[in-house]
């Protein structure tokens, strides 16, 4: 499957006034690509545009929520009846919940799902005959979590874990359709967006992001190589990748461990809770900030050879050589 290159490109971004959305929107307006971002917020989602307009890029705006199949759809035939159509559409949009399951009511737990897992199930279907016809990529912002368990963010986790097996779900029945379409999972690490300010907090304490956190311009990055190159899935920081495999490879130690782990570090006990989600978790929230209060980390190796093409040739030749000399030597012992 053949993509075109990004500065040929008309990108359609949900959940783009802020955080990972906003970030991949300025990029790919940056590389050449025209870029239409959606959002609940008419405010958040014109400041964004401002910001990218002012460098040059070329950005449009529609206000839609994900939640609602009408106004996804009525959004992609805007996007259509705008600019002639789409290349690629990056389903992000997303909130999140601090709370515990047996705590949280059920109207916010389906409020979690209604953006995060049926956002992307609207966004995915209503996209799609567009991108068969065309060809181009239906990229999805899942996260880490769909790999692992979360406390404290269990709702969030559990949405997670349900896109996780609609996108890989949905790929194979692509391929068996031999649709020119490429899907894509994104999978971040903890990333330092405005997530913390505008989630639902119900724990009577500080919402934070368990480190390692990452510069949400490196989810931008793998967002726009799998844009231009068919790219299965990508955890974006290699922190998460370490704990991703931990869950995986030795679950009852991890549970132990993250258990521990997330009750310290997921919220802050000796601060009190930054918001009660009355903006950004029912409401539109985005205005226009990339980046969320906490330190993060601005680079990461295990990325940068996820979408760089010869380094990560580079790092297969190292590894099947570190496999062979250590083949050697258990066959002389």
């Amino acid at each position: 499957m053949k993509l075109k290159p990004l500065d040929q490109q008309t990108i359609v971004i949900t959940g783009g006034s802020s955080g990972i959305g906003l970030a991949t929107a300025r990029l790919a307006a940056e590389r050449g690509a025209k870029v239409v971002i959606i959002a609940r917020g008419s405010e958040g989602l014109e400041a964004a545009a401002e910001g990218i307009r002012s460098l040059g890029g070329r950005c449009d705006t529609i206000v839609a929520d994900v939640g609602s199949r009408e106004e996804v759809a009525a959004a992609v035939e805007e996007v259509v009846a705008r600019h002639g159509g789409f290349d690629t559409f990056v389903s992000n949009a997303g909130v999140g919940a601090y709370a515990l399951l047996e705590e949280i009511s059920d109207a916010d737990h389906r409020q979690v799902f209604e953006t995060n897992y049926w956002g992307c199930v609207h966004c995915a279907t209503e996209a799609l005959p567009h991108l068969k016809e065309r060809g181009g990529a239906l990229i999805v912002t899942g996260s880490i979590a769909s790999d692992m368990p979360s406390p404290v963010l269990s709702s969030y986790t559990a949405s997670k874990h349900a896109v996780k097996g609609y996108v890989d779900s949905l790929r194979l029945e692509l391929m068996h359709e031999k649709a020119p379409v490429s899907v894509t999972l994104i999978q971040p690490s903890g990333i330092n967006t405005p997530f913390v300010e505008k989630a639902l907090n119900q724990m009577e304490a500080r919402a934070m992001i368990p480190p390692p956190i990452y510069s949400p311009d490196l989810v931008a990055e793998a967002i726009c190589h799998a844009a231009a190159h068919p790219t299965r899935d990508m955890i974006v920081g290699g922190g998460g990748r370490a704990m991703t495999l931990f869950a995986q490879m030795l679950p009852n130690i991890a549970d132990r461990v993250l258990e521990k782990a997330f009750f310290s570090t997921a919220i802050d006990k000796d601060k009190p809770p930054q918001n009660s989600g009355a903006k950004g978790f029912h409401t539109g929230g985005g205005e226009g900030k990339v980046y969320g209060p906490l330190p993060m980390r601005q680079t990461s190796l295990y990325t940068f050879i996820r979408t760089n093409p010869l380094a990560s040739l580079g790092g297969a030749m190292l590894a099947a050589g570190a496999a062979g000399v250590m083949s050697t030597a258990l066959r002389r012992r």
